[in-house]
């Protein structure tokens, strides 16, 4: 591989990095939100946990979960040394 290639490599990595540190700070956002969520839905009282706003908060905290497990399953180390081995 020549040094442009390599350098172009070595650009990406970077970004990709970039780009993982703010995937992992959008988690963690993410992650509280549905912490709140969750307390919120669990403080509703017992008789209410039918009601349409017990449902809307469940159903807030489910998609929540969904997006924050979407965010964690981006392997960014597969890809970042799948980069490294290309550029050797």
């Amino acid at each position: 591989m020549n040094r442009d290639r390599r350098k172009e490599i070595d650009g990406a990595i970077a970004a990709i990095e970039r780009i993982q540190m703010e995937l992992e700070m959008q988690a963690q956002i993410v992650a509280d939100i549905r912490a709140d969520e969750e307390s919120y839905r669990d403080a509703i009282p017992e008789n209410m946990q039918g009601s349409e706003r017990y449902e809307a908060a469940d159903a807030a905290v489910d998609a929540l979960t969904s997006a924050q497990d979407d965010l964690e399953a981006i392997d960014f180390d597969s890809i970042l040394e799948s980069l490294r081995e290309a550029r050797r």
